[in-house]
């Protein structure tokens, strides 16, 4: 199984921390506005929520994994709910290499995989470098295409 690229454990942990801040910022408002809380409950919401976080990103960076088959794209992830995607070739309509602000900023990309199926039948692959993203994304368009020769009647 390929590995992601371990800087996404850092984009993730923003992620989190930014979330972390939202919560404890919502909870400072409710307990100085609406009810009459401890001052210190901000501070424990935020840690939890930045410990819980931190902690989440790294179960799920090392439980994330994806792999390029004879046929098939595979892929596994999830942290409580373990997902299992298999995407054969056949049914790859485009691929994408995608870098949000963040990922820039961190030197990293994603390739995402259209499919054909129902709405949300694309999949995503994070956590990989702009050079890794763009061969997975040469790689699978070859091998779509390729597929699609075989399978054509």
């Amino acid at each position: 199984m390929n590995r992601l690229h371990p800087r996404v454990q850092v984009l993730w942990a923003v992620r989190a921390a930014l979330l972390a801040v939202v919560l404890g910022a919502i909870t400072w408002v409710v307990s100085r506005v609406a009810l009459d809380l401890p001052t210190l409950l901000p501070v424990g919401v935020f840690l939890v929520a930045l410990v819980v976080g931190v902690a989440y990103a790294a179960v799920k960076y090392r439980l994330w994994g994806y792999e390029v088959r004879e046929d098939s794209l595979y892929l596994e992830r999830g942290v409580f709910t373990r997902v299992r995607t298999v995407v054969p070739f056949v049914r790859i309509q485009h691929v994408d290499s995608a870098r949000g602000p963040a990922e820039r900023f961190l030197g990293l990309a994603s390739t995402v995989v259209y499919t054909a199926g129902s709405r949300g039948a694309d999949v995503s692959i994070p956590g990989l470098t702009p050079d890794g993203a763009d061969s997975l994304q040469d790689r699978l368009k070859r091998l779509a295409i390729r597929a699609e020769g075989e399978d054509a009647v």
